[in-house]
């Protein structure tokens, strides 16, 4: 395995930084835990037991808290079934409720349970039914589903608004999806394999509701995969799926197989579908095409200030010709990355309009188990551009039909080398 490549640091580790809300891509992994939403909850963990202390902290004392506790002992005072008084959870949920009162979709507080979702999202082969979630304003929106899901299987597009879930055998039945937050979704879609979970969507050029029934199954779920493409195989296509601890590692094998091949027509850098993921992800694969000190991302903190994130190696592709695929399922860092590519490089990107995620999570891990993602910064591509809720126009718009086998958008990108 290659050395792993050391990025410029600032204040915060990068490692921790998350330009995508995890949640966007756990929807495709795991099952069990803990289900709730508008009524419906089935236990799978215990609650630790809490300390409460009514005492205010000094630098809180002007605060007026007894309305809380007004709510608190009433709740617990005449409540007829006692059996659902569970301080630990009444607690986890003033904290969510509290961090919710934002209104940024991304910036959530986790509870044990789904903080240990959380933490397995991008390791391993987990079950579920392939779909990576998002917020397109505060509608609940598929970015992507994972090729060869059960989602991508059943017909589920990048764009799709889902506006209703139902899984009758954990008697769930969501009518309106308005303000659900992603990890409800994500623990409502999720389980085991060979369970179902039916999803009413509503789609752009589709007239009504669409209702999709499907059947969870196992996933594994690459990083990078390589292919040679064209008459003549003599174009590189790398797909990036995401951007997760093991994306380096596979990235560096796909590269090292292109040098191998020496000299190609072209290299294609497919980010259809791709979440996003760790930024410094999109920095690492960003910096094999860019030239030293140039900036692959800007961060601009709330106060303005900024942090430029820029190239700390020689670029290995620098020279090769490149184009970058995208799609309304590209979000996040797969958008750092095109943005930069176009950005330093003039490089053309081809396909559809990307998402539109253009904020920076950072996670911290808590008490208990529990965590905080919380958002702390806007990126900005190399040239100041905030790609928030509208994304990334394509520079030659294709769109995939869906009534055909062919790769529209593929085809387009290979027909610029010849």
């Amino acid at each position: 395995m290659a050395d792993k490549i050391q990025l410029p640091r600032t204040s915060l580790n990068l490692m921790r930084k998350i330009v995508l809300a995890i949640f966007a891509i756990s929807i495709i992994f795991g099952a069990g835990y803990a289900l709730g939403f508008k009524g419906y909850y089935s236990e799978a963990f215990s609650y630790p037991k809490v300390n409460i202390n009514r005492d205010l902290p000094v630098d809180k004392k002007d605060l007026e808290f007894s309305f809380f506790w007004r709510i608190w002992d009433t709740i617990s005072a005449k409540y007829y079934d006692k059996d659902k008084i569970i301080p630990a959870k009444m607690v986890y949920g003033a904290i969510k409720g509290m961090v919710a009162a934002i209104g940024d979709p991304y910036t959530v507080y986790l509870p044990p349970n789904e903080n240990k979702i959380v933490q397995e999202d991008l390791k391993g082969s987990f079950e579920g039914v392939g779909i990576q979630l998002g917020f397109k304003s505060t509608q609940l929106a598929v970015i992507a589903p994972v090729p060869d899901s059960p989602a991508d299987k059943g017909g589920i597009k990048a764009g799709d608004v889902i506006v209703g879930i139902k899984d009758e055998s954990k008697k769930i039945d969501i009518k309106n999806t308005q303000g659900i937050s992603l990890q409800e979704a994500v623990e409502i879609i999720r389980g085991p394999k060979g369970s179902s979970v039916t999803l009413f969507l509503i789609r752009e050029e589709h007239d009504g509701v669409i209702e999709t029934t499907l059947v969870r199954d196992i996933l594994d779920i690459p990083s990078v995969a390589l292919s040679y493409v064209g008459a003549g195989g003599d174009i590189a296509q790398i797909k990036v799926y995401k951007f997760a601890a093991e994306t380096q590692a596979e990235w560096e094998k796909a590269v090292m197989d292109v040098l191998k091949k020496g000299e190609l027509k072209g290299i294609i850098i497919d980010l259809r579908n791709n979440p996003g993921g760790y930024l410094e992800g999109a920095v690492d694969l960003g910096s094999d095409f860019l030239e030293q000190g140039e900036v692959v991302v800007i961060e601009e903190k709330g106060d303005k200030s900024r942090v430029d994130y820029k190239v700390e190696k020689m670029g290995r592709l620098r020279n090769r010709n490149v184009v970058v695929l995208i799609n309304k399922g590209s979000a996040s860092a797969s958008e750092i990355l095109a943005g930069a590519l176009r950005d330093q490089k003039k490089i053309k990107l081809i396909g559809d309009a990307s998402f539109g995620k253009g904020t920076i999570q950072e996670p911290e891990e808590l008490e208990e188990g529990s965590g905080l993602h919380i958002t702390i910064a806007r990126w900005l591509t190399p040239n100041g551009t905030w790609v928030n809720d509208k994304g990334l126009e394509p520079d030659v718009k294709v769109s995939d039909n869906p009534d055909t086998e062919e790769d529209e958008q593929l085809e387009a990108a290979i027909k610029l080398f010849e």
